[in-house]
């Protein structure tokens, strides 16, 4: 019996052992920052010593593609299938939602035994069941939808001491945006660490995306910087954009090195793998710092899309920091922490992005010559003021681009090499036809593959006890943009419907508004505009004429009319299972529309 116990004991202690062997994994991703937007490559203005630090200790992809915007990218790293098979092919216009069924990098760490945190930007949904809470992440700290400040997120919210969803509630957190995704995120890390827990924590922060705010120290440093540089292809952009862009950089810089000493501190290092990437191409960098190629953020061109990765892990016997060249893509990062870590998938997943441990451990020199990939992503809908079949929201197998080797084929009518034409000047097509027909054919076939799903609209589900009550805005009205507050203060004259699935059949209010509820305003009255230089962005809210308000879900219509008073109306439906469309109007009198209700609350009684 005692050696019973004591074998028991001693198998315990290893299996815990090997538990707290596995390595921690923290996955730092910023957002629209172009790949010479530090000065290990080269930047004249900026100096990022972490960054330029954290490359020197790591394995990195020199020939590295995520999507052109946000959405894409993230939705393809979390699955490690292309945009076009996961669901999340835009950055709005109800194009965002990751399909509910697909497990992710959070879901699979999580099974494994890990913590999982997120800490900063999400933007693959914000109601259930697609955000972070429902997707396999322990411990949440996100905005909803593409920025802060955006249509979704808390009203007002300017980067400083802003309220974010914390574990599902509506919280207020101190200290600049980037400042308090990182200290949270250690905070976490620690807690743990401490109790013996492997741990993934995933940091996509949402600087340096627009709008250009930061904090008064990296703002003076980025200007002083800036001094005596020409910007001459600068014409109708404010200096002081750029400014605040940088100053977002030097920041994220400085919370690096931050986090750097504190898993040295914290004794973490050694086991943990540390990934730094950027989400898309460069903001501004095509203007005054291209990096030697052509395009930036949500352009196909190859500054639009190649971003850096650095991944360190000084305990996992990877070998000498340095460059692995070959085509390597965003998808190929779930499959290959999954074997890093050792994290055998309960089903095997069919990823679309190939494992690059064995690169990684030196047991390969580079990835699949010969492969091929195809980037692909839908467009922002401008210019429709109401959803239609014909949107570029919608996925096109011309909006595609295949890269081979050091070829690129864009759109299917252009054709560059990059190694005698790095600024893609010269499209080659016709002259290279055999290249053209190869790169088509493989077009044709990822094509066929995936256009059944593509444009297939995932839908929000009302009515569960996961999210009751809850709040749709008009980020989410299929294939019309409306996705900022500057937007919804105009009044802009757009309107959609939400795609939605009710989960239990019941009694449904729907309170429609012009404002959310923690302004509170009469749909009738304007707003004042943000304080001091936030003001381009959050002008005076206009007044509206509302009248009328109308709503409808599947063919039951409802309406009333507005006081000048009223902040919002309220409709009550009977409900079944299943699939539902709902449709607004804010209107100035009977079907004389303005535009649709910008936000919806929706609670199932």
């Amino acid at each position: 019996m005692i050696r019973v116990l004591i074998y028991s004991i001693i198998t315990l202690i290893l299996i815990q052992s090997s538990v707290r062997a596995r390595p921690n994994v923290v996955f730092l991703m910023t957002d629209d920052q172009g790949y010479g937007e530090m000065s290990v490559y080269g930047n004249p203005i900026l100096n990022t010593p972490h960054m330029d630090r954290l490359h020197g200790q790591s394995i990195r992809l020199s020939d590295y593609h995520a999507a052109p915007m946000c959405t894409p990218s993230r939705g393809q790293l979390l699955t490690g299938l292309d945009a076009a098979r996961n669901g999340s092919i835009n950055v709005s216009s109800g194009r965002t939602l990751l399909r509910a069924e697909l497990p992710t990098m959070a879901n699979f760490f999580q099974d494994a035994g890990y913590k999982t945190g997120i800490f900063g930007k999400w933007h693959l949904g914000d109601n259930f069941p697609f955000r972070p809470e429902d997707r396999g992440f322990d411990e949440t700290l996100w905005f909803p939808s593409s920025h802060i400040n955006s249509a979704a997120d808390w009203w007002d919210n300017d980067y400083f001491d802003d309220t974010f969803i914390v574990n599902g509630e509506r919280k207020q957190v101190s200290g600049f945006c980037t400042d308090a995704f990182f200290r949270e995120a250690m905070t976490w890390i620690k807690r743990q660490a401490d109790s013996g827990n492997p741990f993934f924590a995933y940091i996509p922060t949402n600087a340096p995306h627009s709008p250009f705010w930061a904090p008064e120290k990296e703002l003076k440093k980025a200007r002083e910087a800036m001094e005596g540089h020409e910007l001459p292809n600068f014409s109708g952009v404010r200096r002081e954009d750029l400014a605040g862009y940088f100053a977002m950089i030097l920041n994220i810089d400085q919370n690096l090195g931050r986090l750097m000493r504190f898993l040295e501190e914290e004794g973490l290092a050694e086991n943990t793998i540390l990934i730094f990437q950027t989400d898309n191409g460069t903001t501004f960098g095509d203007r005054y710092y291209p990096a030697g190629m052509r395009g930036r953020k949500a352009q196909l061109w190859e500054g639009g899309h190649r971003v850096p990765f650095f991944l360190r892990w000084p305990g996992g016997n990877l070998g000498n920091p340095r460059d692995v060249g070959g085509l390597t893509t965003i998808q190929d990062i779930l499959p290959t922490l999954l074997d890093l870590c050792e994290i055998q998938a309960q089903q095997n997943p069919d990823f679309d992005g190939v494992n690059l441990a064995p690169v990684f451990r030196g047991q390969q020199s580079a990835p699949p010559e010969d492969r091929m990939l195809v980037i692909n992503y839908s467009r922002l809908p401008f210019g429709f003021e109401y959803p239609s079949p014909d949107a570029p929201s919608n996925l096109y197998r011309e909006g595609g681009l295949v890269l081979w080797k050091r070829w690129r084929m864009l759109q299917d009518r252009e054709l560059y090499n990059l190694d005698k034409d790095p600024l893609q000047q010269d499209n080659v097509i016709d002259q290279h036809p055999e290249v053209a027909l190869k790169m088509r054919a493989h077009l044709d076939a990822w094509w066929g593959d995936v256009n059944d799903m593509a444009n297939e609209p995932q839908a929000i589900i009302i009515g569960s006890d996961r999210e009751n009550p809850m709040m749709l805005s008009a980020c989410d009205w299929l294939d019309v943009f409306v996705d900022q507050q500057v937007q919804v203060r105009r009044g802009v004259g757009k309107n959609s419907y939400w795609m939605l699935e009710v989960g239990e059949a019941g009694e449904y209010d729907f309170e429609l508004r012009r404002w959310p509820r923690e302004v509170d305003a009469p749909f009738t009255e304007g707003l004042p505009a943000m304080p001091g230089n936030k003001a381009s962005w959050g002008g005076p809210g206009l007044a509206m004429p509302v009248g009328e308000v109308r709503i409808q879900l599947g063919r039951e219509v409802q309406r009333k009319s507005v006081n000048p008073d009223d902040t919002h109306a309220t409709f009550t439906f009977q409900l079944e299972k299943g699939p539902i469309r709902l449709h607004t109007w804010l209107e100035r009198a009977y079907r004389d529309p303005l535009s649709g209700s910008f936000f919806v609350y929706i609670t199932r009684k």
